[in-house]
């Protein structure tokens, strides 16, 4: 499979080879026959790759704000870090596609295999779309015309809010690709419309497709014009598609506009406001998402789960239905707006003209080359990786955000034997084998659990996916190294552990608890081992707040903030004070006008056999300028208190007051290096399997009480 991509820190548009992306069961397999370069989205993507660090941080003044808070809480050096990861990963370009479906997952229902559809698939000769974000293509529509469904939607669902009537007055601020898609549709409405752009080009388009036109670069005032088109009465609606950092779009649409008028911001605009412009008239403004109902929420676009169409007319795939439909009665004429057609392979000359010639609208890119050649699993990386079988030669599933700022780079520092990395996208697999060094990348996963090669897998997937590849490493008789939780149920805990008692040779089994090898959390076990006596915990993790519709909430796929996130503060418990746990209560607040959740702000206690007592605190309700973490503990008469694994003090110790670090270290590295020690000297496990599982049950058991 071929891909483009952006590279974000360094401006490159390149196109790489990855595998092609492995079916989901609610999702359809498409190979690309064309794509749309969208002339706005594109550009700007393009253009703030391209930008210099500076520059990136004056387009994007709320996230300075954000690194701001993080070196606040986090350090500099490690806020500097994750910066420069985020910048480091390129993003996939494109979401205008035209191809034919080539497989169907078992709940992708409506599809067959053999039909052209439409979706949001990127720029990539092989897509995988969940199914609520494809639609089947007429038989009269070409796929030259189909290709302008989705970027259509956008301006659709303007007008949707706009909520026009036959007849009304409605301008168009900004007729790039977009503005002139919804001056047609407009025009379909019944609607009056005028054509507000500094392009006379532009302008000229909007006239042929039945717009009157006013042009502020030649003298023209856009209020005066927009007061004359409407008869003086006012204008109905504007709909502002336009892309500027200036706030006058918005200021001459409500000069403009009649009483109870109303304003759509469907592009990109300053929001300077004058709150009179909007008072004294009684404007409603509103801001366009996308393409519609369903956009952004991940019950319906990766679930697909769809909206009833009693309660909810128009959804994303039920726009791109209208467009489509528009298209085959001839109401839409899209060919107009083709200025330039690429064969894929050439992509860089469509962006070099993308960067270039303003005037450019619809830029097509076309998938000619054959189709057989795209259907690859596995793609070689580096040809010069040599493995020595008898130390660890490891497998990555997974290569998300987590795997690839931390435990990708903590396996590397490690010296680790970096063999294969596997992901069911293919694409970050690439991104991320080729910078660590991996000998190669597939979407294969069954394929690397059985390799012969292959004697050490580390998974980092969604946690509803860990027990069952755990099981399966296991049993292939690979040494298993899992990103936490081991399991996010009862049931699948209990048949993972059946299954690893039965197992004659049982490899090595790690859960990545990384925080009981910080070096601070290991300087305050040594301390804590010369007390006898029962100790205090009290630790909190100030989480922070995230939707209740993020995958990690959801109990079926990431188990919970408890059982995904909390875990590490049960196992930091059960390390410090070094002996087995015997119960566990747990509650939670009440739900909040802000949130349907509960599990993320609760308390957890838990009694160990010693006597010891630790009370977890998991809060997502505190502020972001409070240290995330904080480990506090009591025992004879001294206390050892830790923020934020930087700024450890000791009270009442003969011979310690303080360990602080320059950079935050919250032992990810010394937990992957003792891991991968153990393998090499036949040494136990630097966690006993007996203790995983321990803290495991103890983790659901506190999830569980929560939700009863």
């Amino acid at each position: 499979m071929k891909q483009i991509l952006q590279d974000m820190a360094k401006g490159a548009t390149e196109i790489v080879d990855a595998p092609a992306p492995s079916a989901t069961r609610g999702a359809v397999l498409i190979d690309t026959k064309i794509t749309l370069i969208s002339a706005g989205t594109e550009r700007s993507l393009v253009d703030f790759g391209k930008a210099s660090m500076l520059d990136k941080a004056r387009q994007q003044p709320e996230k300075v704000k954000m690194v701001l808070d993080k070196v606040k809480t986090d350090g500099l050096m490690t806020t500097v870090d994750a910066v420069k990861s985020k910048l480091a990963q390129p993003l996939p370009l494109g979401y205008c596609n035209v191809g034919i479906v080539s497989e169907v997952g078992s709940a992708a229902s409506g599809f067959k295999i053999g039909e052209r559809v439409v979706s949001n698939g990127p720029h990539a000769d092989i897509v995988r779309v969940a199914k609520n974000l494809c639609a089947k293509i007429p038989d009269n529509v070409s796929d030259e015309e189909a290709v302008f469904t989705v970027v259509a939607s956008i301006g659709l669902q303007g007008i949707r809010l706009a909520a026009p009537t036959l007849g009304e007055s409605i301008v168009v601020t900004g007729v790039g690709l977009i503005g002139l898609l919804t001056v047609q549709l407009l025009k379909a409405h019944g609607c009056r419309v005028l054509a507000i752009d500094f392009d006379d080009g532009k302008l000229e388009l909007a006239k042929q497709f039945g717009a009157e036109i006013c042009n502020p670069g030649r003298g023209e005032d856009p209020i005066e014009a927009g007061l004359a088109f409407s008869r003086g009465k006012g204008i109905d609606a504007v709909i502002i598609t336009a892309s500027t950092s200036s706030s006058d779009p918005v200021t001459q649409a409500a000069r403009m506009s009649r009483k109870r008028g109303r304003i759509v911001l469907v592009g990109v605009t300053g929001l300077e406001l004058n709150r009179a412009d909007f008072y004294e008239k009684e404007l409603s403004f509103q801001v366009s998402c996308s393409y519609g109902p369903g956009r952004y929420d991940p019950s319906y676009e990766e679930a697909g789960h769809d909206y009833p169409l009693g309660f909810v007319r128009w959804t994303e795939q039920r726009n791109f239905e209208a467009i489509l439909d528009m298209m085959s009665s001839g109401q839409l004429d899209v060919k107009p707006l083709i200025t330039h057609r690429f064969e894929f392979e050439d992509a860089a000359g469509a962006y070099d003209v993308l960067s270039h010639d303003k005037a450019a609208l619809g830029i097509l890119l076309n998938y000619s080359h054959d189709v057989s050649t795209r259907k690859i699993t596995k793609v070689t990386l580096n040809t010069n990786v040599s493995c020595l079988p008898s130390e660890p030669i490891v497998g990555f599933i997974g290569a998300g955000n987590y795997a690839s700022r931390m435990l990708i780079p903590a396996f590397k520092k490690a010296n680790a034997q970096l063999y294969s990395i596997a992901t069911s996208g293919g694409v970050n697999g690439v991104i991320h084998g080729k910078k660590a060094g991996f000998k190669e990348t597939t979407t294969d996963t069954n394929e690397l659990i059985a390799s012969d090669v292959v004697n050490t897998i580390a998974i980092v997937t969604r946690h509803n996916s860990h027990a069952r590849f755990v099981q399966q490493s296991l049993e292939s008789g690979k040494h298993t190294f899992v990103e936490k939780p081991l399991a996010i149920n009862s049931q699948e805990l209990s048949e993972l552990e059946d299954a690893y008692q039965a197992l004659t040779d049982k490899p090595m089994l790690m859960v990545g608890f990384n925080r009981r090898f910080a070096p601070q959390i290991q300087k305050m076990k040594t301390l804590l081992d010369s007390v006898k006596q029962p100790k205090t915990l009290i630790l909190t993790m100030n989480a922070g707040s995230i939707p209740d519709n993020h995958w990690t909430q959801n109990e079926l796929v990431g188990g919970g903030r408890i059982i995904g996130e909390a875990c590490h503060f049960i196992d930091l418990a059960r390390f410090l004070t070094g002996s087995p746990i015997v119960s566990v209560q747990a509650q939670s607040m009440g739900k909040t006008e802000s949130s349907e959740t509960t599990e993320d702000k609760a308390t957890i206690t838990i009694r160990f056999a010693d006597g010891s007592l630790a009370t977890i605190h998991y809060f997502a309700n505190g502020a972001n300028s409070f240290p995330k973490e904080r480990v506090e503990v009591f025992a004879s008469g001294r206390v050892l208190q830790l923020n934020n694994f930087r700024k450890l003090q000791g009270f009442g110790w003969p011979n310690f007051k303080k360990m602080n670090l320059w950079r935050q270290d919250k032992g990810q590295s010394a937990c992957v290096s003792a891991f991968l020690e153990a393998i090499k000297s036949g040494t136990p496990s630097p966690i006993s399997v007996e203790e995983l599982f321990e803290v495991a049950r103890a983790t659901i058991e506190a999830a569980e009480q929560i939700r009863s």
